[in-house]
């Protein structure tokens, strides 16, 4: 897991809710709570990220979203011959 700018939001966040659950919680459990909400996250976006990468290995088209094949859209390309 590498750390993406984005992250910075998924931080914020995390201490917010974090901040909002400490009234009810005492703060080392409400701290303990967030660390694993951030790495629980993450963790699903890279499981997540994996899956689409391999049932897409050249991706998708921009325009339509349709799997390329052979570095063509089957849908965009053959519209445009």
């Amino acid at each position: 897991m590498k750390f993406e700018r984005r992250d910075i939001v998924l931080i914020v966040g995390i201490f917010l809710v974090v901040l909002g659950i400490t009234q009810y919680v005492p703060f080392h459990y409400s701290a303990l709570i967030g660390v694993l909400l951030f790495f629980g996250v993450k963790l699903y976006v890279e499981k997540r990220r994996q899956s689409i990468t391999n049932a897409l290995p050249e991706g998708i088209c921009v325009e339509c979203g349709s799997k390329i094949t052979d570095k063509k859209c089957p849908k965009c390309d053959y519209l445009e011959e």
